[in-house]
């Protein structure tokens, strides 16, 4: 291309039948083809820092990423029990599929791996994304009328989520303008149940009426039309229908992956110490990690009990024990405080006899 515009600057002086040009369209086309020719250049240039930036990265991907992770778990984790643990693998995968609404996706796949799945473990799936999509196309129907058949359910879980939607579908009406009026007055009703708990949540929204005419969206009282409340509505309804119906808001493979993510890295660091140091059968890599991994409050799905006297966490080997005093130690503890046959407590003057603990199971 460099040789083009050479050639071209050469031929600026002629026209294309030789006849010569002009002294100004000769200095318009020798300024054009050095406009052209310094273009070029600009853009090679950048092309270059470009590809110097790009192969970094692929260098720092490679410096950064260990590609080879199957060795932080053991081969023989998988020989014994093959079959069984691609079916709880695939099982999770379904599961995962059902919770996220992927419905079309999880029967191919149940399918394709010969996955038999009971309507019972589907039913309760299909009906919480159907009232979801409901929530999402802000129609409160479908569950305003499941909250209503759990009422006593969702009372014993100390769940707000039925007032919650009467209060949307009244904000809704609202929403209407004055028109709209008598109808939200109407449908204020539903509110008494709750009058006792959610007192001063009643008080504002009756409070709104005053501005019904003037328009809510121009009052103190502009809150109440944020659009974050549907989204609040639906992670209310899918965090109260899981507890409900037994299920984990989040399904099993999102939480295996975010523990893989947390746990892979260190997991890493620790095998290249042990094999930098030789210290093979430190770490069998079955049923058992070197790590605590932590999640966060919403993946805590049990109790977890802590001897007051060991300081250590119980576990089916050491179990917490129930004393007749009413205090609890681990089992690891009261043996150790055995005394002539005899136990005293810890915590009270109260002596008893160590075999009438009790374990407690949380």
């Amino acid at each position: 291309m460099t040789a083009a515009l050479e050639a071209g600057a050469r031929a600026t002086g002629r026209g294309l039948q030789g006849t010569p040009l002009s002294a100004t369209l000769s200095l318009v086309m020798s300024q054009c083809c050095r406009k052209i020719k310094d273009t070029v250049q600009k853009l090679a240039s950048d092309h270059k820092d470009i590809h110097s930036s790009v192969s970094r990265v692929g260098k720092a991907i490679d410096r950064n990423f260990d590609s080879e992770i199957c060795g932080i778990v053991s081969d023989s984790v998988w020989d014994a029990r093959e079959q069984q643990q691609q079916q709880i693998l695939q099982m999770a995968i379904v599961e995962h599929l059902y919770q996220q609404g992927m419905l079309s996706v999880a029967e191919e796949l149940c399918q394709e791996s010969m996955l038999n799945v009971d309507l019972d473990f589907k039913q309760p799936f299909l009906e919480l994304n159907r009232i979801l999509e409901a929530l999402h196309e802000q129609d409160l129907a479908p569950a305003l009328e499941w909250a209503v058949s759990h009422r006593q359910r969702l009372l014993e879980l100390n769940s707000s989520l039925e007032f919650k939607l009467h209060r949307l579908h009244f904000i809704h009406l609202l929403a209407g303008g004055p028109e709209k009026q008598l109808e939200a007055l109407s449908y204020a009703r539903h509110f008494q149940p709750f009058a006792r708990l959610h007192q001063r949540e009643i008080q504002v929204m009756m409070g709104s009426l005053v501005y019904l005419r003037l328009g809510l969206e121009k009052s103190p009282y502009c809150h109440l039309l944020d659009n974050s409340h549907w989204a609040e509505i639906c992670e209310t309804f899918t965090r109260d229908a899981c507890s409900l119906l037994g299920l984990s808001v989040e399904s099993p493979l999102s939480v295996s992956f975010a523990s893989g993510c947390v746990a892979l890295p260190v997991l890493m660091n620790i095998k290249a110490v042990i094999e930098q140091r030789q210290c093979t059968g430190v770490w069998s890599h079955k049923d058992e990690l070197p790590i605590e991994i932590e999640l966060g409050m919403k993946c805590w799905y049990h109790s977890v009990f802590a001897c007051p006297i060991l300081r250590q966490q119980t576990s089916d080997s050491n179990p917490p024990i129930k004393l007749i005093c009413g205090h609890v130690i681990s089992r690891d503890a009261l043996n150790k405080l055995i005394n002539g046959g005899k136990l005293k407590c810890p915590y009270c003057p109260m002596e008893q006899n160590p075999a009438d603990g009790k374990r407690i199971i949380f």
